[in-house]
């Protein structure tokens, strides 16, 4: 019998035209597949440039263990704090760009570090903004012991003789308060720096400065337990949580109004399209009612601002903050 060959399942043209298109359509995904690589693939480090139990550091563990529980990956918090925050940014904007290691601190290390550091360890552009993700005002508050009770009280001595007034460190938005109360208001304001808001408000609450204009979510508690008396808030608008407290602006001082932002950065180099992951997942922790509930406890306005406007924000402030800057002489103490 003679042997029919056996015809193949697929005709060879169409086999060589599927074979090419197969080629072709991974010669085209794999450009993208590099663009978006998976995030997170391992563990994931928030360094925090400031001490721990301060706002920013309360904010990135509440995030932190959001985002832990959905992916499945150690979000860690790493403090870094020293030189009003360059030290911690250093650290995120010579780490690798593949979304592991982010920064959250506040706005001053692009804002006012700038400014009065005669140099910078790290470029502007050497990071870049992921999200202006809160804000919050500054309280300005005093030790019980000076008797003050309102915030004339309080601005007619430091007239007339030196009072001290702790801060977070050099380049703090506490620091940059001192220098515009000073200049606007004629007082007699002493800086004494400390590294960080919480040892900052400890000073307060020990008596070894007269007061501090320190961030509302850290003079909070101390406020509510009668160890700070409350003299004015920095904010537009009076505290959700000591609604009795005058604004600046009531108070006929709307120049000396002021606030803290809280930002999520990256370093400069990373890939736009991890941005856009990273940008979405924070966000969608933000929007968590666990997270939202933290940032009312803390006093915290949301802000949700990200990409450009973020960075525009922070520009602007930066523009704002030189000129007060170079008007007062501000420092490095």
């Amino acid at each position: 019998m003679a042997h029919t060959p056996s015809r193949p399942l697929w005709p060879q043209g169409l086999v060589t035209g599927l074979l090419a298109g197969w080629i072709g359509l991974t010669l085209l995904a794999g450009p993208a597949a590099a663009q978006t690589p998976v995030w997170p693939s391992k563990p994931v480090k928030f360094i925090n440039s400031w001490p721990p139990g301060g706002p920013s550091d309360i904010l990135a563990r509440a995030v932190g263990d959001v985002l832990q529980k959905q992916y499945g990956q150690p979000f860690v918090i790493e403090n870094k704090p020293g030189a009003a925050g360059n030290v911690g940014a250093d650290q995120v904007a010579k780490s690798t760009p593949d979304g592991h290691t982010l920064l959250w601190g506040i706005d001053t290390t692009h804002t006012i570090n700038p400014h009065i550091y005669k140099s910078m360890p790290f470029k502007d552009s050497d990071l870049k903004p992921l999200a202006v993700v809160s804000s919050s005002g500054l309280l300005l508050g005093v030790h019980p012991s000076t008797g003050f009770k309102s915030a004339r009280d309080f601005l007619q001595a430091a007239r007339e003789r030196s009072l001290n007034f702790s801060s977070g460190g050099n380049g703090s938005p506490g620091h940059l308060w001192v220098n515009m109360v000073n200049l606007s208001s004629g007082t007699r304001l002493v800086h004494v720096p400390y590294r960080g808001n919480s040892p900052a408000v400890m000073a307060v609450v020990a008596g070894e400065v007269d007061g501090g204009t320190l961030a509302t979510p850290g003079m909070l508690p101390q406020v509510k337990g009668g160890k700070v008396n409350a003299l004015a808030v920095t904010s537009r608008k009076r505290s959700r949580l000591l609604p009795d407290v005058p604004t600046v602006g009531e108070l006929g001082l709307k120049d000396l109004e002021s606030e803290v932002l809280y930002v999520v950065m990256a370093p400069g180099n990373t890939p736009e399209a991890l941005m856009q992951t990273l940008t979405k997942a924070i966000g969608d922790a933000l929007a968590r009612p666990e997270v939202q509930a933290r940032l009312a406890d803390l006093d915290m306005g949301y802000e949700g601002l990200t990409g450009a406007a973020a960075a525009n924000r922070l520009k602007k402030l930066s523009d704002q903050y030189g000129r007060i800057i170079r008007a007062t002489g501000m420092k490095v103490d």
